[in-house]
């Protein structure tokens, strides 16, 4: 058969396990299209005796069978993206939202569908019915989907049937709506003077989403986007991100041998343990300033690949420790210290915040290289309510940070979308501007910047060494 050739003749194969009869249609190029599994009873008559029926095992064997023949492929109406499917439930409309499309099922909001890329993955069959199961009206966040909720989810959610309810958001976006069109009037900031499209939004939790816009597309290497109207209408979004973030900073403070103490100390006190951290630093800089404790250790923060700007998912992180002439000779690993005790925890979790504001330094510029001008960070999430964190993005960009006068700015984002929806506003921008209010201004510390530029030159050597070690290990 040439590769050309469709498959004519498809197979069954059909395993019996202990627990279970699996089966798998697959082709004459042996490639599985479908899978069924149904458990086999079994019984335990006494200790160490087991029993299984040999009509169960055979009943279940038909079962597998004809599931193959109806995969949870052909009985599906509709594949929605999870904030799609939320609206199909609250108002009975498949509608999908422009965001979800165009971020993450290859929808351009230019050219619609793309037939030819679901023919060369082998989903063809999305295509038909005028794409009927992954969507054929698309709408723009924040238009009124429908009728707005019917009368069976209205009772389940303990509203009114009929409230209006919006064409959705993914989170991360609806935290960047919430944040990036805040009124800064009077708060003495740059971007008071300047375009939207100068600001930065930073939604920081478990991981890091960075959300710049701009009126005309901008391709940025490693960056995604640019995608029209997926959350400013009107404006291209060009999203970057850091992979592992708050999840990152807790992996090494809870692996860390002094967390057990951090924790019991922070609890005496009636503390987090991150607030504890910040304290237990201003104790020990001396006179110096706090960021300055990690003049020896530098880390590279990618312990789940790097999304932006390299996409290299191949990356790891890196904890650096030089010790300067006088103290020690040597260059080592920070895991191979003999001391471990809380002063070294707090100034590993001081390095790591560090890096990744490094890393949004590093996300910036390249934006910045390929044509975004960016003067002030918009940060939202639950990493923004750590002021240690937020003056470290701060000092390390050399831009002021805008925080939200509420700090739960996806929810705020969400409930723009809906004030829109309902009709009290004439435009996403408007109720942006009205609803996002600022509540705090964090400005860098200017004269830190030399120490931060050296730090930064460190953060780069480090990934430039990961990549040249990398390069000899797995040469011949």
């Amino acid at each position: 058969m040439s590769g050309e050739e469709e498959p004519r003749s498809y197979y069954v194969g059909v395993d019996v396990g202990t627990g279970s009869v699996r089966a798998a249609l697959v082709d004459q190029r042996g490639v599985l299209l479908a899978f069924a599994d149904q458990p086999i009873k079994k019984w335990e008559p006494q200790f160490n005796h087991h029993e299984q029926s040999s009509e169960d095992i055979w009943a279940a064997c038909c079962v597998v069978t004809k599931n193959l023949r109806e995969t949870c492929w052909d009985k599906a109406g509709h594949f929605f993206d999870l904030p799609d499917f939320l609206s199909w439930k609250a108002t009975g409309v498949t509608a999908r939202s422009l965001c979800s499309l165009v971020c993450k099922w290859t929808y351009s909001a230019e050219k619609g569908w793309d037939d030819s890329f679901w023919k060369m993955i082998g989903l063809e069959d999305f295509v038909a019915d005028n794409y009927n199961k992954i969507g054929n009206q698309v709408l723009p966040p924040g238009t009124s989907l429908g009728s707005g909720l019917t009368p069976e989810a209205a009772k389940e959610l303990g509203l009114r049937p009929g409230v209006p309810v919006a064409a959705s958001l993914i989170d991360a976006h609806a935290g960047g709506l919430g944040v990036i069109g805040a009124d800064v009037r009077g708060h003495g900031l740059i971007c008071e003077g300047q375009p939207v499209t100068s600001r930065l939004a930073v939604i920081c939790g478990t991981s890091s989403c960075h959300m710049g816009i701009s009126k005309d597309p901008i391709f940025v290497p490693g960056v995604w986007g640019p995608y029209f109207s997926a959350m400013v209408p009107g404006f291209w979004l060009n999203e970057g991100g850091q992979s592992v973030t708050g999840k990152l900073i807790d992996h090494l403070v809870q692996g860390h041998p002094a967390f057990p103490e951090l924790q019991a100390k922070a609890t005496a006190r009636c503390q987090s343990i991150y607030a504890y951290l910040n304290s237990h630093l201003d104790l020990i800089k001396k006179t110096e300033p706090v960021g300055f404790l990690t003049v020896d250790l530098h880390v590279w923060p990618d312990f789940h690949g790097n999304r932006s700007p390299l996409a290299d998912l191949t990356l790891k992180g890196m904890a650096y420790s030089t010790r300067r002439p006088g103290r020690m000779k040597d260059v080592k690993v920070t895991g191979l210290k003999l001391s471990q005790d809380l002063d070294d925890l707090a100034i590993l979790y001081l390095a790591t915040v560090q890096a990744i504001a490094f890393g949004t330094r590093f996300i910036i510029e390249a934006m910045e290289a390929a044509g975004h001008s960016i003067s002030t960070l918009f940060l939202c999430g639950g990493l923004s309510k750590n002021p240690l964190f937020v003056q470290m993005h701060a000092d390390i960009t050399g831009m002021s940070v805008v925080l939200s006068q509420e700090v739960e700015s996806v929810l705020v984002g969400a409930a723009i979308l809906g004030a829109c929806a309902s009709g009290d506003f004439t435009s996403v921008q408007e109720a942006m501007a009205r609803m996002s209010k600022v509540g705090k201004v964090v400005f860098p510390r200017l004269e830190d910047k030399k120490y931060y530029d050296k730090k930064y030159q460190v953060f780069l050597k480090l990934v430039e060494h990961q990549k040249e070690y990398s390069a000899i290990m797995s040469g011949d």
